[in-house]
């Protein structure tokens, strides 16, 4: 599951929490100096934001090369820059060297950096369009498995698409920045929880908590670092060590349920809703103990009995499209859903009629809101500086990414930026009042329209999943940069400042991920399902192409029906939940509802990681029974160590591959069978 497929509104409400009882936040920070834009973007923060960039980039391209599923990590963004700045400017202190304090818009800039560049390693496409290009992904596609529909991955072309598609998005929206935080007043729960994070950060309160929270970090990444060396020397070759422990038995393990010991996914299951975790045990109960067994006994009658398992033409081509039709029947849902709220709430401002407190909450006094206004009005970024950077952009694009992809058409690239305004702006509206960024689903949507428009002859697959990079990054990025705006507004952080901290960090991103991204593609064979990489939406983006450019005429019997099915039942469901958030007062039974999105996930994948995402929620849930303050406050602190841990893990464990070093132990897991067999081969005297 992507990020923007998920809502975390939890950080919100603790920053909701956090903003009510006091008088005024603003007050506690009235004798402390705002430094003018030019000096709340320093040395200092941009090398900070730099090595956190690296660190951030190898968590989430190894979540998206595993299962895709990426959690929120503004917050150990943040708490990692106050973090590196304030041990850095303590010790000048102590030494009266230093001549700049540490600000919380210098702490601000850090967050902002770190999040875009990281937010490149997703909007990048390297776990998903980018990665269906391959010829890896391409092969198990079977259909469109033909040169003109396959691009080899290399970095110096990935490197340029980065820079001709990042930068476009953050120009289309920014003359809107005044309209959607001050006219509007747009809450942008993920800015607003992030910015009340880094005020409490810089109250003498705040700074003891968060010396916790790192060291809480600190301890969880170390410790799960440790375990993922440990396990490594028991990894020798595939099938072996803890990560293909049968927990529920061996007929269980060949459904893909176990645990595997990812501290990764503890983390993840940590800082993801109990209702996203859970959906996703039901998806993965649903397809991996029923649905999918019941598909293999019609092997030989529905599809063929000789075909591969990696087929598209046999049982994995069910597995493919029935996901994808959850997918796209939740993102459609979504996608209309937003266009008709944003339009019923824009006809209730312009008739007058106030709006409700659920969309608009009060988080600041009238003190705060005058002196925020006062510093966001203050440098102001013109109209006609934005409107050049687009045109420019998007001209330099246009020229270039015909030159990378043949297969796509430069009128194709005019026609996507001449869309994209419109959909940055619903979708930045929308995150605004939701929390809810629709940019993959943007994206899919563009994969179908320009996949047909060229035909698999022409290179529709390529042309779909190409065009569906410059769609989401300009979706993408617009939204987020309106989230920073906002966490600015609420740090009195320069709108200036905000930019140009985003603008840093996407041309670090569009530089860093792709050599991490070749980091795991060199030393492992990413999308092999099989593989420890399996990239699942490699697969899943390329499937939605070939459904583009070939229709329902490719698919295995009965499968456009299920698929078909499969979309109608994300549809409903989410009619019945917002039904039951509408009428149900009371009960709240919409609270046990699934998640369409989450539960579409393990029916390709598996259930493996789910286990360990529901443990996270296990664990966090005893914690929050034992000590509810204690798991509130450090919780997310510690699911951050772990992903952190395990994922720097990564680095090593790469060159080690590369450097062809084999782990000295294999510890399989037999049937009783199966071992008396292998004991009898083993104690058979050698042929002469």
């Amino acid at each position: 599951m992507e990020t923007d497929d998920l809502d975390y509104l939890d950080d919100f409400n603790n920053g909701k929490q956090m903003a009510q009882g006091k008088d005024s936040i603003e007050k506690a920070f009235r004798d402390t100096k705002v430094p003018p834009w030019t000096k709340q973007i320093t040395v200092r923060s941009m090398v900070t934001g730099f090595i956190l960039s690296i660190v951030f980039n190898f968590i989430v391209c190894k979540l998206n090369l595993t299962t895709g599923i990426i959690p929120s990590l503004n917050v150990a963004a943040g708490l990692l820059g106050f973090a590196m700045l304030k041990a850095y400017t303590a010790f000048l202190q102590k030494f009266g060297l230093l001549k700049q304090p540490f600000t919380r818009q210098e702490n601000t800039v850090v967050q902002t950096c770190v999040v875009a560049s990281s937010g490149i390693a997703f909007s990048s496409g390297m776990g998903s369009y980018l990665l269906g290009m391959s010829p890896l992904v391409a092969a198990q596609a079977d259909a469109g498995n033909t040169l003109i529909n396959i691009k080899k991955l290399a970095i110096p072309w990935m490197m340029g698409f980065l820079f001709l598609v990042s930068f476009v998005g953050l120009f289309s929206i920014i003359g809107l920045r005044k309209k959607m935080i001050l006219d509007k007043k747009l809450t942008y729960p993920s800015g607003t929880a992030t910015a009340h994070l880094i005020n409490s950060f810089h109250t003498p309160k705040g700074a003891k908590m968060a010396a916790k929270q790192v060291s809480a970090l600190f301890m969880s990444g170390g410790g799960s670092f440790i375990w993922s060396l440990f396990q490594w020397f028991f990894n020798a070759s595939d099938d072996c060590g803890f990560a293909s422990f049968p927990t529920f038995g061996l007929k269980a393990y060949k459904q893909k349920f176990y645990f595997d010991f990812s501290m990764t996914y503890v983390g993840c299951g940590m800082i993801t809703s109990y209702l996203v975790n859970l959906s996703m045990l039901f998806g993965a109960v649903i397809s991996w103990a029923f649905l999918w067994p019941w598909i293999e006994t019609k092997k030989g009658i529905w599809y063929g009995a000789d075909l591969d398992q990696k087929s598209l033409h046999g049982i994995q081509g069910y597995r493919i499209f029935i996901s994808i039709g959850m997918i796209l029947g939740d993102g459609l849902y979504h996608v209309l859903y937003h266009a008709g709220y944003m339009a019923f709430i824009l006809i209730q401002r312009l008739s007058g009629l106030p709006l409700s407190t659920e969309t608009e909450p009060e988080l600041s006094t009238n003190y705060d809101e005058k002196r925020r206004t006062e510093f966001f009005l203050k440098d102001p970024i013109p109209t006609w500086f934005a409107a050049t950077g687009y045109i420019g952009f998007a001209a330099i694009s246009t020229i270039g990414l015909p030159h990378i992809f043949d297969q796509i058409k430069w009128y194709y690239v005019v026609l996507a930026y001449i869309i994209a305004p419109i959909l940055a702006f619903c979708n930045a509206y929308g995150s605004g009042l939701t929390d809810w960024s629709l940019a993959s689903n943007y994206g899919k949507l563009s994969i179908l329209i320009f996949s047909n428009a060229n035909g698999l002859e022409k290179g529709g697959v390529i042309s779909g999943l190409a065009s569906c990079g410059v769609m989401m990054s300009i979706v993408s990025t617009a939204s987020d940069l309106m989230q920073d705006f906002k966490t600015g507004y609420l740090t009195l952080s320069s709108p200036r400042s905000m930019f140009i901290s985003q603008l840093l960090g996407t041309a670090m991103g569009c530089v860093i991920s792709p050599l991490i991204f070749w980091f795991f593609y060199s030393a492992y064979q990413v999308g092999d399902p099989n593989g420890p990489y399996p990239a699942p939406y490699g697969l899943v983006y390329r499937g939605i192409a070939l459904l583009g450019v070939e229709g329902i005429s490719s698919l295995p019997k009965h499968c456009f029906a299920l698929a078909i099915s499969a979309f109608a039942f994300a549809f409903a469901i989410n009619i019945v939940t917002e039904l039951l958030k509408r009428f149900d007062s009371k009960y709240k039974i919409y609270r046990f509802i699934p998640n369409a999105m989450a539960m579409a996930i393990p029916f390709y994948l598996g259930p493996y990681f789910v286990i360990d995402m529901c443990l996270g929620s296990l664990i966090l849930f005893v914690w929050k029974l034992r000590n509810k303050q204690q798991a509130e406050d450090l919780g997310p602190a510690v699911a951050s160590g772990l992903i952190c841990g395990e994922s720097m893990w990564g680095v090593p464990a790469a060159i080690l591959s590369l450097a062809n070093v084999k782990a000295p132990i294999c510890m399989k897991f037999l049937s009783y069978k199966d071992n008396a067999r292998v004991d009898s081969f083993l104690s058979a005297p050698a042929p002469n």
